[in-house]
This record gives C-alpha cells, sequence and structure tokens, in this order.
C-alpha cells in the first residue's frame, strides 16, 4: 500500500519534553488553592468572612445577614369588603316559602303541645267550669270552654293561622327584595366584612 497522507508536522516541544512523571515539582511554598472570586472579600478578613486566625473580623461580622427579631409570626388574617349590590326576588321568594313553611309546622306543633300541657293540667277543667257556672242559669248551663276549645278546633285554626302567615311571609319577602334592588340601585347595597377563620 502507498501512503496517501503527507508529511506530518512535528510538535518539538511534545516529542522533546519530558514525560508527567518525570517532571520535577513546581518550586515554592505550597498552599490551598484560591479559585477567582466574582466579587472582592470584606475588608479585614477572607472568604466567609473570616481573617487569617480563624476569628471573624468587626466587617466581616456586618456582611453576615442577621435574622430579622421584628418579623411576624402569626399568620395576617385575610379580609374582604363585599358589597351586596342586587338580590335576585326568585330565589328570595323560594327561600322564604320554604321559611315559612318551616315555621307554619312549627306553630302548629307548638299549639298542640301547649293545649295537652293545659288540658293534663286541668286548666281548661277550672276555667270552664267557672265560666259556665257565671253565664249559666237555671234554664241553661252556660258557655262550655271545653268544647269550644276542643283539640280538633284548636289544631283548624292553628293551620289556618299557619297558611296565611306562608303566604304573607313570602309575598313581603319577595316585594322587599324588589324594594331592596331600587335602594341598591341609589345608594350602592349593604357593604359586608369578610374575614377568613383562623
Amino acid at each position: 500500500m502507498t501512503e496517501t497522507r503527507g508529511p506530518q508536522p512535528q510538535y518539538e516541544g511534545y516529542a522533546t519534553g519530558p514525560l508527567p512523571g518525570e517532571r520535577e515539582p513546581a518550586s515554592g511554598p505550597a498552599g490551598p488553592y484560591h479559585p477567582p472570586q466574582a466579587y472582592p472579600s470584606p475588608v479585614g478578613g477572607t472568604q466567609g468572612g473570616e481573617t487569617q486566625g480563624g476569628a471573624r473580623g468587626a466587617d466581616g461580622a456586618q456582611a453576615t445577614r442577621l435574622p430579622r427579631t421584628g418579623a411576624r409570626t402569626t399568620p395576617r388574617t385575610r379580609k374582604a369588603r363585599l358589597r351586596v349590590s342586587k338580590a335576585d326576588p326568585w330565589s328570595v321568594m323560594k327561600v322564604s316559602f320554604l321559611l315559612s313553611i318551616a315555621l307554619g309546622i312549627c306553630t302548629v306543633v307548638a299549639a298542640a303541645v301547649l293545649w295537652m300541657v293545659m288540658d293534663a293540667m286541668g286548666v281548661f277543667e277550672t276555667v270552664g267550669g267557672t265560666i259556665s257556672e257565671a253565664t249559666g242559669s237555671t234554664e241553661s248551663s252556660g258557655f262550655d270552654l271545653q268544647s269550644f276549645l276542643s283539640l280538633p278546633r284548636v289544631l283548624i285554626f292553628t293551620s289556618v293561622i299557619a297558611v296565611i302567615d306562608v303566604v304573607l311571609a313570602t309575598a313581603l319577602a319577595t316585594l322587599g327584595s324588589f324594594i331592596y334592588n331600587l335602594s341598591a340601585g341609589f345608594v350602592g347595597g349593604v357593604e359586608l366584612t369578610l374575614a377568613e377563620d383562623e
């Protein structure tokens, strides 16, 4: 085969110089290696703010960041100030209707319980006897309070009152939402301040 490559250049220093294991150590005192710093070290100390003897200098102590003593340790409660600018009449009507129905049922139950307690204590019998004696005569026995204030009559009367209360409360709440929307258009509405629970 023929040599196609031309004459290669000879590196004089590489060919005639000593091998890495045969080189003599560099003369001079050996010390720790200090890499180059982007910023100069503080006056009176070396890296980290320490002097050559190992003691911290005055400038090095000032360069050290100290913790803040007056920092806030408790979390801050966030608050938000909101404004009720409009009340939906349909939602107000539904909520007021349900609340008035619950109030009517409670009224009927409370009236029944109160009647039973008063009947067990003998209130109707005592008061009814007194009224019958006062209104009675030789021809008639007088007014019978116990038959007039019987439990079915009391429950029917209370139920009628509860139904009227449901209708009136729903209508008044809906009308109140319309009035609030009109007034909120002029004054801006009711302002509320909400805060997170700690």
